[in-house]
């Protein structure tokens, strides 16, 4: 792979190639990026999905959207740290007008949208909805459709749903987002289909990246980004590199940050949890600042800075060291997972699902997610279906009053449509699918 290719300004529709040089250098390509993310409707939707605690009542705990502002932060600096020696190494970048911004608003743009397709309830929303058709109602559908198909529903997958946000195109808005190629390519952390699944322990095979409804997309994408083909089928490739620094952003912050958050809300013992993070920070700290801090969030808040500080210092400079084998797709592992500090992360991630993640609010909430998204898919993909066959009753009629017109095109082909509710399900947020699922359940609410 080489950079002058990785770096592609174009965009669906484009017919000719847009040239960094000729940029307006107010507002570039990349930086357009972060607008359309930042203003689209499945963005918005983020300010109300779970990231740690479903439907917390406090104010401090993070949501999916303040996750992702957060993420896009550390994404930008460390794309900038990056890009500023990558423009020493490759002078001919610089010559075409590339500068080390370009390398930071990619990342921060990626980084931004890396969790816009995951559905409510966090995480257990993608299961649930994996559920519904492997041992739900859905099960149904097995049948009718190809082995790809039926994986991405019995495996669907958050990455592969923000890929179909970003490219899907629609009356009056082709495209998607119409966003830069390589934008689409860093927030591509598993560039492959659902099947086969996890063919080796490479990174890029843990999870993947597109549905069956959106192969032409990322084929155009990836084969104008040069991106290395992983098989002969040619649907499996290699990861952008900038997606490498995608992943490290949000991995320094959902281990540092969702820590804080477990201290704060008391679910983490204080001082058990400050001994540990200051195992992280032992050669940055300023132990007179640290001691002069007399409130609690404060000095959590003064360690969370100097951590991730500390993570992205070793992530750039893994970055570095492995460029090449990363442009030839022979670096295997996260930038973090084998980094100096490996233990004390490891560790905080190991007391963060203990004591966060598999707490009895969280664990409440997730269940309670599971038959949530289980009846607005049986109730919405049984009307959509009813619709299409001619045998829409009244009830169903009334059901496709609350579905968006969007997510109503008509589709002969069944995977098609399933897709499009799951992908609806997948959009709205915690508290609106509660509402919804109640209004559909015969529960009146206002």
């Amino acid at each position: 792979m080489n950079w002058e290719q990785l770096l592609s300004l174009k965009r669906f529709g484009d017919t000719k190639k847009r040239l960094r040089a000729a940029q307006d250098e107010t507002r570039l390509g990349f930086e357009v990026d972060f607008d359309r993310i930042i203003f689209s409707s499945a963005f918005r939707s983020l300010q109300d999905k779970t990231q740690v605690i479903p439907l917390s009542k406090t104010d401090f705990v993070h949501t999916r959207l303040t996750h992702s502002l957060e993420v896009s932060v550390v994404g930008r600096t460390l794309g900038r740290r990056v890009g500023k020696e990558l423009l020493e190494r490759h002078p001919n970048l610089s010559a075409l007008g590339y500068t080390f911004n370009d390398f930071g608003a990619i990342v921060a743009a990626a980084s931004l949208m890396h969790d816009i397709g995951n559905p409510p309830f966090g995480h257990s929303g993608e299961k649930a909805i994996g559920e519904y058709f492997k041992t739900g109602s859905g099960f149904q559908y097995k049948s009718q459709l190809t082995d790809k198909e039926y994986q991405d529903l019995i495996d669907f997958e958050g990455n592969a749903n923000g890929f179909k946000i970003a490219t899907e195109s629609k009356e009056g808005r082709p495209g998607g987002l119409r966003l830069s190629y390589a934008t689409l390519g860093a927030f591509m952390k598993y560039p492959k289909e659902s099947l086969p699944k996890k063919p080796t322990s490479h990174i890029v095979d843990k999870k993947y990246g597109y549905f069956q409804s959106e192969k032409d997309a990322f084929l155009d994408v990836v084969n104008d980004l040069g991106l290395l083909k992983k098989d002969e089928q040619g649907t499996s490739f290699y990861r952008h590199p900038l997606a490498y620094l995608v992943e490290a952003a949000d991995d320094i912050c959902y281990t540092i940050i969702d820590f804080e958050d477990g201290i704060n809300l008391g679910l983490i013992d204080e001082e058990y949890a400050l001994e540990y993070m200051i195992k992280l920070v032992k050669n940055t700290i300023d132990k007179q600042k640290y001691h002069s801090l007399q409130h609690k969030k404060d000095r959590v808040s003064y360690l969370r800075a100097l951590a991730i500080n500390v993570l992205i210092n070793e992530a750039v400079t893994i970055f570095l060291e492995n460029e090449e084998a990363i442009l030839n797709g022979l670096f295997k592992n996260a930038l973090l997972d084998k980094c100096v500090y490996e233990a004390q992360m490891n560790d905080i991630i190991k007391i963060s699902i203990d004591k966060i993640y598999q707490s009895k609010e969280v664990v409440e909430k997730e269940v309670a997610g599971y038959k949530i998204i289980a009846d607005l898919l049986h109730v919405f993909v049984n009307a959509l279906n009813n619709k299409y066959e001619g045998k829409e009753s009244n009830y169903d009629k009334l059901v496709l009053r609350l579905l968006p017109e969007e997510y109503q095109q008509e589709k002969d082909n069944l995977y098609d449509r399933i897709m499009q509710i799951c992908t609806y399900v997948a959009r709205i947020s915690d508290g609106y699918a509660i509402r919804l699922q109640k209004k559909l359940t015969g529960n009146i609410i206002d």
